[in-house]
């Protein structure tokens, strides 16, 4: 029996959303919710400040397990998602072999039993994540597929994008697809800019996003899908006019989501004057008015979630010269963070909700409203705690944020009757 008291409650699927209550727990599920509790022999959790919403969703992270564990396998992937509050991660299929098999799906749900964290894997729509012939994604739904994406490889065959949304609309699947154009990225380092050209670095131009989510979007007006739940979803988008494309596509009624990476919101192309490697990433750090235009995106609902884009490296792949190292950076432990201290603009609750109910939807995963009978799966954080980011549990440390101070920290996780502190 679990009691948390004098908690503000951050839900906007809650009855008492923006309300200070406690909440007592039983047997994993929500027995009372009420100004004051008093329960014999209950754990008791009290603290300053602290906000309670639905358990965290992170929709977007490569735990390179199986194949790569080096970098990160799925139970430090799940310490280091419990430490940044999340509470259910979604796993990109790009591993060795990949999740492209009921075998592969069924070693990652397995290699997860007993965490505090929930892991949801994303299965391959190609063999190998080639981009060449199709898995069996129907069988692979059955298996437990929460969704199914091509995950770091963007569906370049027009063809298959077009029966893989048509496989998908029958199994209530969402299609997750990377958006850009190889033929324009090739031996791209950073933003195409003029940071770029100061650097004289090839660059990667803005256009090479925008055209794949014109050629998807189109795509969708040529099947003619009408649906409240998205079938294609857009992962990391970087650029005000990808914005503003899909913010046409929702007012024309098509069935369609995206999320941004939280990193990108913290810097723009100009991080990169110095060369390091931390601050390479895909896509890359972009100008400040694709910033202020994601922004926009995430306050008017265009922009449905927000991703960790959790890319584990270790030193081999990332302290090299810069057009020789991997892209990505860690960020389970730092989402939240970046997110709460950069924000300007956004309601906290609005906010909260593009990691909890707004990713539940798209991966179809059940609600978790804070309510009485439902089940207790809960993130409790202190969005006004400043703190310094010095330590993670990643096997990797690929990280531009170390040493930086953040406003907004996780206190604690609750899920599967587990209660695990956040650090």
């Amino acid at each position: 029996m679990l009691l948390i008291r004098s908690v503000k409650i951050t839900d906007t699927h809650s009855p008492y959303n923006g309300q200070i209550k406690d909440i007592l727990v039983e047997n994993g599920q929500i027995s009372q919710i009420a100004d004051h509790i008093e329960a014999a022999n209950a754990q008791v959790l009290e603290g300053e400040n602290w906000h309670i919403s639905p358990g965290w969703v992170d929709m977007r992270v490569h735990a390179y397990d199986p194949g790569y564990e080096q970098k990160e396998d799925l139970r430090s992937a799940c310490a280091a998602a419990a430490v940044g509050g999340f509470t259910d991660i979604a796993v990109l299929p790009n591993a060795k072999p990949a999740l492209d098999s009921k075998d592969t799906l069924v070693y990652v749900k397995h290699r997860a039993l007993g965490q505090v964290v929930n892991v949801h894997p994303i299965g391959a729509v190609t063999k190998s994540c080639e981009g060449k012939d199709f898995t069996e994604m129907i069988d692979l739904s059955h298996a437990g597929a929460v969704a199914f994406s091509d995950g770091s490889h963007p569906i370049y065959n027009t063809h298959i994008l077009l029966k893989s949304l048509q496989y998908l609309q029958q199994v209530d699947r969402v299609l997750m697809n990377r958006p850009e154009d190889y033929d324009l990225t090739v031996f791209g380092q950073m933003n195409e800019g003029e940071v770029s050209t100061l650097l004289g670095m090839r660059g990667i131009p803005t256009i090479a996003e925008e055209l794949m989510v014109m050629r998807d979007l189109k795509m969708l007006e040529y099947m003619g899908i009408k649906s409240e739940a998205p079938l294609l979803h857009f992962s990391t988008i970087s650029t005000a006019t990808t914005v503003g494309l899909i913010r046409a596509a929702k007012a024309k009624g098509y069935p369609v989501s995206c999320d941004v990476a939280a990193h990108q919101i913290a810097f723009d192309d100009s991080a990169l004057l110095n060369f390091d490697t931390n601050y390479k990433v895909n896509p890359p750090f972009r100008a400040q008015s694709d910033i202020e235009a994601i922004w926009e995106g995430l306050a008017d609902g265009t922009i449905d979630a927000v991703v960790s884009d959790h890319n584990p490296q270790d030193e081999e792949s990332k302290n090299l010269e810069f057009d020789l190292a991997e892209f990505g950076i860690i960020g389970l432990e730092t989402a939240f963070a970046v997110l709460n201290t950069y924000n300007t603009q956004v309601p906290l609750d609005q906010l909260i909700g593009k990691l909890t109910h707004q990713p539940r939807a798209i991966l179809r995963l059940p609600s978790v409203a804070i309510s009485e009978a439902n089940v207790a799966n809960f993130t409790i954080f202190n969005p006004d705690l400043e703190w310094i980011f010095k330590e993670t549990r990643s096997k990797s440390k690929n990280s531009p944020f170390f040493g930086t101070q953040f406003k907004g920290k996780t206190v604690y996780v609750i899920n599967q009757g587990l209660v695990e502190k956040c650090g």
